[in-house]
């Protein structure tokens, strides 16, 4: 633990940037070369680092920082992300007996953000710093009118980011909709803004369904001359239906080819945050041509975590980069067949054609259903029924692009 005589003597050595010097708890001193001293409070925010600063010594004492990590870490511990509640005390403060959209805004974010996956937290921030607090974040949150609010959304629209659009507006409801709520705010001017909008009409990932297209495809894929970990992971993308990210990043360590079957940490799944923290893994039969594939790629990777590494580590798996880059070597660019695409393309065959219930095929697709009854369809049920599916699937996919031809009873309405 750091003592004011440290704090006083510290100094930065010339061939270093900056000096740190740790107290406990994630306090630190932090030495600039030319002398300025400043702290810091570190701390993990959904896995990832943050810093927080506390002020710059001696003006901030050892001891007044201690305090300060221990208030903010007593924040952190309430659900709130410190950084950006101390953001919104100071707007408040400043605003006196009204509450700027930027107040109210910094104030929702801290309280709903711990909830968030980190993704979502990156992209709620970005459209509140990006396109609201820039032009709405000085105005009185109650006096916001729609045509002042649309008049910010145009901006959005005008550098031709509809999609984006309709999101800042998702945000912007969500804030009015919270100032409503504290008292901030009369009305949610933001409610009768989506029909004013741009439509934006969201491109599907391209997917092949045509039998004949998807047999010569799957031919190509069998006969590409690329690195064995991009190959294997190319042919087990159609055949396992999981998303791009997933598949990447498997780990031996989820893998059991014996009883043929991965097995995927909630952590890494598609998921809200409470449902990655306590939610069941995602179990995946693996059909027996999919355990042939792992079993002669373990000599090259089984050695490592990761059963397709990169190219520049062993630690970090190949990029969804790579495997688009495989297909286009194939001639098949985005505008064709993506990698998500293959989900796709199995909904459709396996309901379509092969006459499989819907509700098994978006339980193995990792999807959020319901049975017949409104009940939360239980994935670590009906895993033979997914396992006959899948090992189904698989001797299609071969019969495809072997090229034979078979006739499947077709759905009936």
């Amino acid at each position: 633990m750091l003592t004011d005589v440290a704090c006083k003597k510290a100094t930065c050595p010339p061939d270093k940037k900056r000096e740190r010097l740790a107290d406990s708890g994630g306090l630190y001193l932090e030495i600039a070369p030319n002398g300025s001293k400043r702290w810091f409070w570190k701390y993990r925010k959904q896995g990832k680092e943050g810093r927080m600063a506390l002020g710059r010594y001696p003006d901030v004492s050892l001891a007044a920082a201690r305090k300060a990590r221990d208030e903010a870490k007593g924040v952190k511990d309430g659900g709130f992300d410190p950084v950006q509640a101390r953001q919104a005390g100071r707007l408040q403060a400043a605003g006196s007996h009204e509450k700027t959209f930027e107040a109210v805004a910094r104030e929702w974010y801290a309280m709903r953000s711990p909830g968030w996956s980190s993704h979502h937290q990156i992209r709620e921030l970005r459209n509140l710093e990006k396109d609201l607090i820039p032009w709405l974040g000085a105005r009185n949150v109650d006096h916001i009118e729609p045509p002042e609010l649309l008049a910010t959304l145009r901006r959005v629209e005008a550098r031709g980011a509809i999609d984006v659009a309709h999101r800042v507006l998702v945000t912007a409801r969500g804030v009015l909709s919270y100032a409503v709520a504290t008292g901030a705010a009369q009305r949610n001017p933001a409610l009768d803004l989506k029909t004013a909008l741009t439509p934006h009409h969201s491109k599907p990932f391209a997917a092949i369904t045509d039998p004949a297209a998807l047999g010569e495809l799957l031919r190509a894929m069998h006969g590409y001359m690329g690195h064995p970990v991009v190959r294997t992971a190319l042919n087990l993308a159609p055949m396992l239906l999981q998303r791009p990210t997933e598949l990447r990043a498997m780990a031996w360590e989820e893998v059991d080819l014996d009883a043929a079957l991965w097995i995927i940490p909630a952590t890494r799944m598609k998921r809200r945050v409470h449902e990655k923290k306590h939610g069941e893994p995602h179990r995946v039969p693996l059909p027996r041509q999919a355990v042939a594939l792992l079993r002669e790629l373990h000599p090259l990777t089984g050695g490592g975590a990761l059963v397709f590494p990169g190219m520049r580590g062993k630690n970090r798996p190949i990029s969804d980069n790579t495997l688009r880059a495989a297909l286009q070597t194939l001639g098949y660019s985005s505008e064709v067949q993506t990698i998500h695409g293959f989900r796709a393309t199995a909904r459709t065959v396996l309901d379509e054609r092969m006459g499989f219930e819907p509700n098994l095929i978006d339980a193995q697709l990792a999807h959020a259903v319901k049975d017949a009854n409104g009940r939360s369809y239980n994935r670590t049920e009906h895993l033979e029924q997914r396992r006959t599916m899948m090992q189904a699937w698989a001797d299609y996919l071969d019969a495809r692009r072997a090229g034979n031809v078979i006739e499947l009873p077709q759905r009936t309405a």
